[in-house]
């Protein structure tokens, strides 16, 4: 349990182009050259990349860190060749660090970005087209916002389709509890997609146990402490009426984890991400099952993808939909297949080849 202590220890487009201009101190004729989808140049030769994330003592964004790393030395560059801009959950500092950052390379940027919450993708997105920069995101978006509609500066977008991998652990903990009793949801933040496809994935499972109760719901920030503070209140409120633990992701889980332990509760929990640390578990028996998202591949794949855009290598509104808004890959690890799977790709990180940038993707992404 040394890690999980460790845890818990540790804004139409004249207006915006208005302000853009703004921000950069430009004259009338120079904001007239901001106006439209994107600003029209020649491929950039050497662009600075960086990856904008929450932080990275949390395991799975280390991972896709790691992955960010691995692509900037495929290109001969050493690991700091990548620039982090880390907001620590704020998308005020998210989008303030990325404006910052045009500002300083004057557009010179391939930007891969998670923007925290799925209303800042938008903002984000609109100051890299001003500014002719690349930017590909992960996970967080609004369904509205589409990278074919800013010509090739908004390269990609990246995401999971979560309902599913969520709803199938959901069914596995459901099982394990016998179909009855109550049971807790430890979200992460409310705003996030994944946040809500998790959670409506375990509400999906429990249509088919009618003797099955969702005690309760609640946001714990993807952050381990806020989990275990959060479980703890829900041990205090239902006590030994909960049979079962439902976590947005790992970190979470630990969380939970260390919370029944404090009460010498041994319950099943499922969780999300497949870090190696929660595989371990899952190896253990001590949490059911885990969904891996390959954050490796999808932390490096993002870069990659605006990169070679701003370089020219590809152009992405030659591209079809199905490349410019894909799910990334999941693999189920349980008890039986931990040990294989922590072999095959924990133990052993497979290389990628950053140039296939669709390889190990999982079509396009669809909207309800």
């Amino acid at each position: 349990m040394s890690f999980i202590k460790k845890f818990i220890e540790q804004e139409k487009v004249n207006r915006r182009d208005l302000l853009l201009a703004s921000a950069y101190g430009l004259g009338g004729v120079a904001a007239t050259g901001l106006l439209g989808t994107g600003m029209a140049r020649a491929a950039i030769a050497d662009p600075t990349v960086a990856w904008s994330y929450r932080n990275r003592t949390n395991p799975y964004w280390n991972e896709i860190v790691g992955g960010g790393e691995a692509f900037v030395e495929s290109l001969g560059k050493p690991k700091d060749f990548l620039t982090h801009l880390i907001n620590e959950g704020s998308s005020e500092k998210s989008l303030a660090d990325v404006k910052a950052l045009l500002s300083k390379t004057n557009g010179d940027l391939a930007l891969a970005i998670d923007t925290n919450d799925a209303p800042n993708a938008r903002p984000v997105v609109e100051a890299c087209a001003a500014a002719g920069a690349y930017v590909s995101t992960l996970w967080n978006k609004t369904d509205d916002l589409h990278p074919w509609d800013f010509g090739d500066n908004y390269v990609s977008h990246m995401s999971w389709s979560d309902e599913g991998p969520a709803e199938q652990t959901a069914r596995i903990l459901l099982e394990a509890i016998g179909g009855k009793g109550g049971v807790v949801h430890l979200g992460g933040i409310a705003s996030n997609n994944p946040a809500i496809e998790r959670l409506n994935g375990l509400k999906n499972a429990l249509k088919n146990y009618p003797d099955v109760e969702l005690l309760d719901a609640q946001p714990a920030d993807w952050d381990t402490q806020k989990a275990a503070q959060v479980m703890a209140g829900f041990i205090t409120r239902y006590g030994d009426e909960i049979k079962g633990v439902h976590c947005a992701n790992d970190t979470i889980g630990y969380g939970v984890l260390e919370a029944l332990r404090a009460e010498g509760m041994d319950i099943p929990i499922v969780t999300y991400d497949g870090n190696p640390q929660a595989v371990e578990l899952v190896a253990q028996e001590r949490i059911l099952a885990t969904v891996f998202t390959n954050p490796h591949w999808g932390g490096g794949i993002t870069a990659a993808l605006a990169y070679h855009a701003a370089t020219g290598a590809f152009k992405p509104s030659d591209e079809p939909h199905a490349h410019r808004e894909f799910y990334g890959p999941t693999i189920f690890v349980t008890p039986q297949d931990a040990k294989e799977f922590k072999a095959n790709y924990l133990d052993n990180v497979p290389t990628y080849d950053w140039s296939d940038h669709w390889g190990p993707s999982n079509g396009q992404i669809k909207y309800q």
